[in-house]
């Protein structure tokens, strides 16, 4: 399974993430959503970055891959597609589907059979650069006086 065989199986053609128009998605229609890096459909890998879900796709891609709203997977989207500067290369396709949960699954376990794995961003933890730490100064506690040392002798 690569991003170019999806058509097969229902998906639209896959259009570039920057962009994507916001009414050319779903509106409010359960579908299941796939990020791909369209570079790389002609390499033994696969370009399918992402299997995901969703009942309101325009709120899932443009409230949380783009603005960064929602779960721990949103947010962690939305890291790679801006951090990793993903968004100037990624697309995205969607298909309809009445049983969500069953679509994402036989995806999930077609693209296991095909690569051996899951695809990158469907994995618990994606290796992200680290966000710069800022530095907290802390001022060195103040000693009061003790009550002892505060009388006059």
């Amino acid at each position: 399974m690569n991003s170019q065989t999806l058509k097969e199986n229902g998906f639209t053609d896959f259009i570039p993430l920057k962009n994507l128009p916001f009414t050319s998605l779903p509106y409010n229609k359960s579908s299941i959503i796939v990020i791909a890096d369209p570079t790389v459909t002609n390499k033994p890998a696969s370009g399918i970055l992402y299997i995901g879900k969703s009942k309101r796709p325009v709120k899932r891609i443009f409230g949380g891959y783009i603005a960064g709203y929602g779960g721990k997977t949103a947010k962690k989207i939305h890291d790679l597609l801006f951090n990793e500067n993903f968004i100037e290369k990624v697309a995205i396709s969607w298909m309809l589907s009445d049983d969500l949960k069953t679509a994402q699954k036989n995806l999930l376990e077609d693209f296991k059979k095909t690569h051996g794995e899951y695809p990158k961003w469907n994995t618990k933890k994606v290796q992200t650069k680290p966000k710069p730490a800022s530095k907290i100064v802390k001022a060195p506690p103040t000693r009061k006086p003790s009550k002892r040392s505060a009388k006059p002798a």
